[in-house]
């Protein structure tokens, strides 16, 4: 008993020098001034990443990403980009014809297939933002805006009324992350508790008296009647039963134009035949030729009451341009915050993996132990509970890692292709790019929001065509008045009837073919023309007073809607720098947590070697330094997506990201 007391006074005495290191380590720790964020950020240790080559860095040498990337250059023939116009044809028989769009190309861009390695999906940041401008569905449907503007406008062009281009914000392939707010329709209203009949409403954004079209039409009629009456008085027609055929064939042509003019032209030619012996002419030829303009004096005159719709559908094309940025804004912040989400799951992966391998390690050490007689058996029953505790938590990692890895292929990609979703996702870039948004005075971030962000624009552009319509809407409140002129000539002729039994009255000199008969429409032989005015006057016109009103009380609202919305960007500016201060504050704190539960570790672990601690005292240290680094991982994603929301919110986003509008519109990026 002595000898074995006696051998363990060096390993007490060792303990013991153990103890006071770790609590002098300790307390120098402690009194260590605070490193910056930006600091820390850059000297914390980043989890190994399995690429295909594992080559030792220095200094001086590039990154991972950097490496795979040069590795990798693109080699692969870009896509075609997304084109669609209106259809145009010289043939005459086209806008008689349906026209269909081309079909739609759901193939996945060649840019996927060259990042994929010995079946791995590695992917930068800088990758997964190609990716997506290339493959996201969201801006891919957004993309038909454009053509549907356009044919909007087309529409209006021609005298009809515009209907307005959904510009809503799509997030439907982009589970996750940042969900930004909507934007109103162009040239459409909406609400959630509407009250009218069956729950719509409708605007008064665009009313105003009647538009016509602009296009001209030609219409052709023509018939042959053959009729027969038994006549009570045969004296009146010389025979008793009287029989008549007629055919007539008339045209027009009809055309209004802006400044509230209407064009009328109209020909009717007839012939009529019958038996009658009191025709001095049979068959008879007549035509008549009328020309008719009007032109508005009150209700609908002018450029500015007639081309409304037009100028809306201008303005809404333009916000459909801008629509469509908040839209390439909204995806990418949504797509970045997914890339960093997955960043968090495989690091946090890569820890549970860690510690799992430890757990086993220290059991088996504990095992041997256990057939020495050198430790109780309690302490094996401890470890197989900590080895089951991190495999569950292991699984639980590894499933919420292939729940993100499946959010990012979600969002990069048209089709489901089993292999790809099948495929781990490898996240090669684990910092994000400076950010000068973090460190701007608060006043200089709101200047640069109401300046970039693209729905400060959309709601300048909706006020203007709210003006526009306010202004057209009185126009309704006039009386109609309409000033008119027309011309009409007409011309007679055919064959004298040789059955006519009136004696000298059946002599007669009009012409006998229809060459006299247009001669004598067009000459002015029998002219016509009238000039006269028609006055309307609406004694209560409660419906127009009405309107007019309603159409002042929305633009009052229309205003109160802007001022709001320039509330908000400040309010979203001021609350996306407070929580990248707050995302910043918590990284420097988890890291000091972090570096001391590295440094209880490493103590522990010399403890245990010189007898001073168990091996379950090391493997909670383990366990309490896995925790640490997980919650520092989580806080880095964390201030990566503030950064990312900070750019939201001053509109900085595809500046930043070097995301190029024109790429976005054609879904094709062609440049890094």
């Amino acid at each position: 008993m002595m000898n074995l007391k006696t051998s363990r006074m060096p390993a007490l005495l060792a303990a013991c020098a153990s103890i006071g290191l770790f609590v002098t380590a300790t307390v120098a720790f402690a009194q260590q001034s605070t490193p910056p964020a930006a600091e820390s950020q850059t000297t914390t240790a980043v989890p190994e990443t399995p690429a295909p080559t594992a080559t030792p860095q220095s200094a001086a040498s590039p990154s991972l990403a950097q490496q795979i990337q040069q590795a990798q250059q693109p080699s692969f023939t870009p896509q075609e980009p997304f084109h669609v116009s209106l259809p145009h044809s010289h043939n005459p028989l086209s806008p008689y014809r349906p026209t269909d769009a081309s079909p739609l190309d759901l193939t996945n861009s060649p840019r996927l297939q060259s990042l994929i390695r010995d079946g791995k999906l590695y992917i930068s940041l800088s990758d997964t933002i190609a990716l997506a401008i290339e493959n996201n569905l969201d801006l891919a449907y957004f993309r038909y805006n454009f053509p549907i503007a356009e044919t909007d406008y087309a529409r209006t062009k021609a005298g009809g009324s515009a209907h307005g281009v959904n510009t809503g914000i799509v997030q439907s392939s982009t589970q996750g992350g940042f969900s930004g707010g909507s934007s109103g329709s162009a040239g459409a209203s909406s609400g959630s508790t509407a009250a009218g009949a069956g729950g719509i409403v409708t605007s008064t954004l665009g009313s105003g008296t009647a538009v016509a079209s602009f296009d001209p039409y030609v219409t052709f009629q023509g018939y042959v009647d053959h009729t027969v009456f038994q006549e009570t008085n045969p004296f009146s027609v010389g025979v008793p039963i009287f029989k008549q055929n007629t055919i007539e064939a008339l045209a027009s042509y009809t055309q209004n134009f802006p400044m509230g003019t209407g064009l009328n032209v109209n020909y009717v030619g007839q012939r009529f035949a019958n038996n009658s012996p009191y025709e001095a002419v049979n068959p008879t030829l007549f035509s008549n030729f009328q020309v008719e303009l009007t032109q508005h004096l009150l209700a609908g005159f002018g450029i500015a009451t007639n081309e409304r719709y037009m100028r809306i559908a201008k303005k809404n094309v333009r916000i459909n341009d801008l629509a469509f940025r908040a839209q390439v804004i909204a995806t990418i912040t949504q797509v970045e915050n997914i890339y960093w989400d997955l960043v968090n799951a495989y690091e946090d992966e890569q820890i549970k993996e860690r510690l799992v391998a430890f757990a086993h390690k220290t059991l088996q050490d504990d095992q041997k132990q256990l057939e020495l007689n050198a430790i109780p058996a309690m302490q094996v029953i401890k470890d197989e509970s900590d080895v089951a505790t991190s495999e569950g938590d292991l699984t639980i990692s590894r499933s919420n890692l292939r729940l993100n890895e499946l959010l990012i292929i979600n969002a990069l990609t048209k089709s489901d292709d089993p292999g790809i979703d099948e495929m781990s996702v490898i996240p090669l870039d684990r910092v994000g790019p400076p950010d000068s948004n973090a460190f701007m005075p608060i006043d200089d971030l709101i200047a640069e929001a109401e300046k970039n962000r693209p729905d400060v624009s959309e709601d300048e552009l909706a006020m203007q065509v709210a003006q526009m319509s306010l202004k057209s809407i009185r126009s309704e409140l006039l009386p109609t008045l309409n000033a008119y002129g027309f011309y009409e000539g007409a011309g007679s002729a055919g064959p004298a009837n040789p059955n006519c039994s009136l004696g000298t009255q059946c002599v007669t000199d009009l012409p006998t073919g229809f060459g006299g008969m247009f001669k004598n429409t067009f000459n002015y032989s029998s002219p016509e023309y009238q000039v006269g005015m028609t006055l309307q006057i609406p004694l209560r016109n409660r419906v127009a007073k009405a309107d007019q009103f309603r159409a002042s009380l929305e633009y009052r609202q229309r205003q109160i809607s802007f001022e709001e919305q320039k509330k908000s960007i400040r309010f979203d500016v001021r609350n996306s720098q407070f929580a990248l201060q707050q995302a910043q504050a918590r990284v420097n704190a988890v890291q000091k947590a972090r570096d001391l539960a590295q440094r209880t570790f490493d103590i522990t672990e010399r403890e245990e070697k010189l007898g001073a601690k168990s091996t379950y005292d090391v493997l909670v240290a383990q366990h309490d330094l896995a925790i640490a680094e997980s919650t520092l991982a989580a806080a880095k994603t964390a201030y990566e997506k503030a950064r990312v929301d900070i750019d939201r919110a001053t509109g900085e986003t595809l500046r930043r990201m070097g995301v190029s509008i024109d790429d976005a519109k054609s879904g094709q990026v062609r440049q890094p």
